[in-house]
């Protein structure tokens, strides 16, 4: 059964307060209904003890109220995201977000990447083009917050020796390859190299201000999709326990070392676990993560109603776990990327993706399509033959874009 929207007269009041968002034209659609902000659920969670369900309880006020909102939002709704939206777009078109193009409003949530910000060849200088790209992301950022938006950042972080592929295929000295995870851990050999890359995160989600004066708060999902091998995080090259110290260790890092408190922490593998223990047997624990996520790509390839059904099953695992331990479920990756030779799947957002979501009364806060770019694309801009599928699919209910995000996302009640 599709999870029904809470019609209460008084839930206006869940986001009053001062808006981050803009005076965009198309701003002027009525919000979505969301849910009343001060119930007590099962999970126990308030405005006044929210900090004891999140990983830094010295967070921010922003940061705090991003997790209850999210996880308060996740009941009824989801926030509809695109990484790279304001700066990758298909056919190289340029100008407002692909998404816009199409619906009139931009995503309600913007992806980013640590990539280019942590290179090693970001010399910190304006002439060079990877500090270019870092400021083009610090940019966007702002101007997603500004927005009201809600900004969401995985690293697809080099290999520690030569720093020059996120790949494992890609490296080719088998010793690195078998290492190169082992090495950045606390007493191995490029350690000190991994607590440099870490400083750099630090120093610029330190300095995400807002135009309002405060800081932004960001979902920092690191070794994404580490259930398979693709990357050099990968299971193929560390064990349950390397992993878990090195997630738990960038956490502790840059929360405790680096005093940084303006980060939700995801722990998203891809779509390979179907159990709950599964999930969890690379869990860094409870202490250090916010976000149960899942990147799923594999189960809508075919658009099959079987691959749709167990992509469905596998977000209510996760949407489970997030009730039980008190966090926030999102599909932190997906999509089906269309481009000259490969055709869209009839009905992939407005059935397919939107079925998943949402049938068996599932919770998840949001979901992230990868970027388009000038080959394909993953969110279809105007006058595509699948525009008017992702449209249907942006004006479902539960479906929140840009122009009805809840007010205040960043202010607690």
């Amino acid at each position: 059964m599709k999870r029904k929207l809470l019609l209460a007269a008084f839930v206006i009041s869940m986001f009053a307060g001062v808006s981050c968002s803009s005076s965009d034209d198309n701003n002027t659609e009525k919000p979505r209904v969301f849910p009343e902000p001060n119930s007590v659920d099962q999970d126990g969670l308030t405005t006044a003890n929210v900090r004891t369900f999140i990983t830094d309880p010295n967070a921010t006020d922003e940061t705090a109220a991003l997790f209850y909102k999210l996880k308060r939002l996740s009941k009824t709704n989801y926030l509809i995201g695109q990484q790279d939206a304001f700066n990758s777009f298909y056919d190289n078109a340029g100008g407002d977000s692909d998404i816009k193009k199409s619906t009139g409003n931009d995503p309600a949530l913007l992806g980013s990447d640590f990539m280019f910000i942590t290179d090693k060849a970001n010399n910190n200088q304006p002439d060079n083009w990877f500090y270019q790209q870092e400021q083009k992301i610090v940019a966007d950022v702002k101007a997603a917050y500004d927005k009201g938006m809600v900004n969401v950042f995985c690293w697809h972080l080099r290999e520690p020796y030569n720093q020059d592929t996120f790949y494992a295929a890609d490296i080719t000295d088998p010793l690195q390859k078998a290492n190169a995870f082992k090495s950045i851990l606390p007493g191995g050999e490029n350690h000190e190299l991994f607590k440099l890359k870490l400083d750099k995160i630090a120093h610029v989600v330190s300095n995400l201000i807002g135009s309002d004066g405060k800081l932004i708060p960001i979902i920092f999902r690191p070794f994404h999709e580490f259930d398979g091998s693709w990357f050099w995080w990968g299971a193929a090259y560390c064990t349950p326990d390397e992993y878990k110290q090195g997630y738990q260790f960038i956490v502790e890092y840059l929360r405790n070392t680096k005093g940084v408190h303006n980060i939700l922490y995801a722990f998203s593998p891809d779509n390979s676990y179907t159990t709950s223990s599964q999930y969890l047997s690379r869990y860094p624990g409870d202490d250090y993560v916010d976000v149960l996520g899942i990147d799923n790509y594999g189960d809508f390839s075919t658009g099959s109603s079987s691959g749709v059904g167990t992509a469905n099953t596998k977000l209510k695992m996760i949407s489970d776990l997030a009730i039980e331990r008190v966090k926030i479920a999102a599909m932190t990756e997906t999509g089906f990327r269309v481009t000259a030779g490969t055709s869209p799947i009839s009905g992939f957002f407005s059935n397919n993706i939107y079925n998943a979501m949402t049938v068996n009364d599932l919770q998840i806060a949001f979901v992230m399509f990868w970027n388009n770019n000038q080959d394909g694309y993953y969110v279809p801009p105007a006058g595509q033959s699948n525009t008017q599928d992702f449209i249907n699919f942006t004006l479902k209910p539960e479906s929140v874009l840009q122009n009805n995000i809840p007010n205040s996302m960043y202010v607690l009640p």
